[in-house]
């Protein structure tokens, strides 16, 4: 089997993406966008047989990022085998649109509405890392007019098509000072792989809280994916980082597996790698005071 970097990088270049390797501590990729600007990738194959190994790969992981952020000015895309092997599509429309290569359709000319469960869930499973979450509500991101002369362009989503799916949490509720406040967690947020839906977000952030009147939403930004810029963006604050997670991994059929939640015997799993994530960051936005 080729190495992760190798297999990456040619997918890159065939698809016309200028890329060059790099080697600190690990073999990067540095990807020249459309617009001149730079792109760094860390491909990470998953080969840990034991949760030592996995602790010292996830170290050596962190201290690359650092010395990336450090000469490039932003943070990294971490790809890792399982990621890649699982959700090829997904995966490789994301790095494409990562390095520039997407089709931006603006938010209003889309509209934001609630969807049922197996619309959401058939979308989130192929185009989320994480596929779907149990959830209390679901909204879709649909296409609604043309631009220019009535059509968006080669490749680009039909009228009427779903292009983004978000969830959210019930409420967890408490009483503070005898004010009970509600708050619901954001879980999911996926678009079509390389599509753009600029403004987006903010679309269907707007639409739940105005259908939910919520007095604050927390989320988690996945830090092998993002530094939660996007979040700030929306005028959530970071709270604090959770621990990293150290993962079970079948290499036949590359399903990850939180060890915490392996059963006790795990003979049925197969052969077991492990890999120990860079954890997540915590952001809130508070909409009331308390």
């Amino acid at each position: 089997m080729k190495s992760l970097t190798d297999e990456i990088f040619e997918f890159l270049s065939s698809s016309g993406v200028p890329v060059d390797t790099c080697r600190r501590i690990f073999t990067s990729l540095a990807c020249r966008k459309k617009d001149g600007g730079l792109c760094r990738i860390i491909p990470v194959d998953i080969c840990a047989l034991d949760l030592e190994e996995a602790s010292r790969q996830q170290e050596s992981l962190s201290r690359e990022i650092g010395l990336a952020e450090i000469e490039d000015g932003a943070r990294p895309l971490v790809v890792t085998r399982d990621r890649w092997m699982s959700h090829p599509e997904m995966m490789r429309g994301r790095l494409l649109s990562h390095c520039g290569s997407f089709k931006s359709i603006y938010a209003r000319n889309c509209s934001v509405r609630r969807i049922e469960k197996k619309q959401a869930a058939d979308f989130l499973d192929r185009y989320h890392s994480y596929s779907d979450a149990s959830c209390r509500y679901r909204y879709g991101v649909f296409v609604d007019r043309y631009t220019g002369h009535g059509a968006f362009g080669e490749g680009l989503p039909s009228r009427g098509e779903m292009v983004a799916v978000a969830e959210f949490s019930n409420a967890r509720r408490w009483d503070k000072g005898g004010k009970i406040i509600s708050s619901y967690e954001w879980t999911r947020y996926a678009c079509l792989p390389q599509v753009r839906v600029v403004g987006g977000m903010g679309k269907v952030l707007d639409t739940f809280i105005e259908e939910v009147n919520p007095d604050d939403v927390m989320s988690y930004a996945d830090l092998e994916w993002s530094d939660g810029a996007v979040y700030e963006a929306l005028g959530f604050r970071a709270e604090s980082d959770t621990t990293p997670v150290t993962f079970a991994m079948n290499p036949h059929t590359w399903k990850r597996t939180a060890l915490s939640k392996m059963p006790v015997s795990s003979g049925d799993y197969g052969d077991i790698l492990y890999f120990t994530n860079l954890g997540s960051r915590k952001y809130r936005l508070k909409l009331t005071a308390y």
